[in-house]
């Protein structure tokens, strides 16, 4: 696979990022909504596809996208520099729980490390954009509490084993959910991600549930509808 990655709007350079474009964070590029958001901060950019995703569907959002990774980080700021969004795209270098901000957002979205518990990559940078610990999770949902807007929502997509912790871990410093999005491969396959919202407020939990694959190779009517603003082949 080359290392740029041509949307319809805009290019992703994947030179030097430990991880690169992936079906996870496409779909959450596509998916995370509130209202009217002014102001969207995507925690572990990577490339800055998300962030860019995001700037592309929001036009009067201004994005930030923090990058612990310094190559990554420089990568996604000059994917954002070449971007029809620019102006309203801002990359951060730092540790999220070192980032000195007194910014409050509307949406905060991350695509983040979550192979808990599981064995480590050798590979130092991979290591660190593919493994957590639960710690951090609580260290995210304190983040979110203390940045998001009244009305504003946190949404993170992980795989459905994580569902339950995250939603206690989220509960503990007042966050709660209140949306998820179940992804399948296909129709008749087990949810292996999911998509989860949380808010300040408890409210009734709406679920919905989304299909890759129509069958083996054919992408669902659904995914390509999603997407179809963002590649070329829909």
């Amino acid at each position: 696979m080359g290392n740029i990655f041509q949307f319809k709007q805009f290019s992703v350079n994947q030179e030097h990022c430990a991880m690169r474009i992936n079906t996870d964070g496409v779909l959450l590029g596509a998916t995370a909504s509130t209202a009217a958001p002014e102001r969207i901060l995507d925690i572990g950019t990577g490339t800055g596809v998300i962030a860019l995703m995001l700037a592309q569907r929001f036009p009067h959002a201004q994005v930030w996208a923090v990058e612990l990774d310094g190559p990554a980080a420089q990568r996604a700021a000059l994917n954002f520099e070449a971007s029809p969004f620019a102006d309203r795209l801002y990359g951060v270098h730092s540790d999220i729980f070192h980032w000195k901000t007194d910014l409050q957002f509307d949406l905060i979205v991350s695509n983040p490390p979550f192979y808990i518990n599981s064995l480590h990559n050798p590979d130092e940078r991979r290591k660190m954009a593919k493994h957590t610990d639960v710690e951090f999770f609580t260290g995210l949902f304190a983040f979110g509490k203390a940045r998001l807007q009244q009305e504003g929502k946190m949404q993170l997509i992980v795989p459905i084993e994580l569902r339950e912790a995250l939603s206690t871990e989220a509960n503990a410093v007042g966050l709660h959910l209140v949306e998820e999005l179940q992804i399948r491969s296909f129709a008749d396959s087990e949810v292996f991600r999911t998509i989860l919202t949380f808010a300040h407020s408890p409210q009734a939990l709406r679920c919905s549930s989304f299909v890759i694959y129509q069958e083996k190779a054919v992408h669902a009517e659904g995914y390509r509808h999603l997407l179809k603003d963002f590649f070329l082949a829909f």
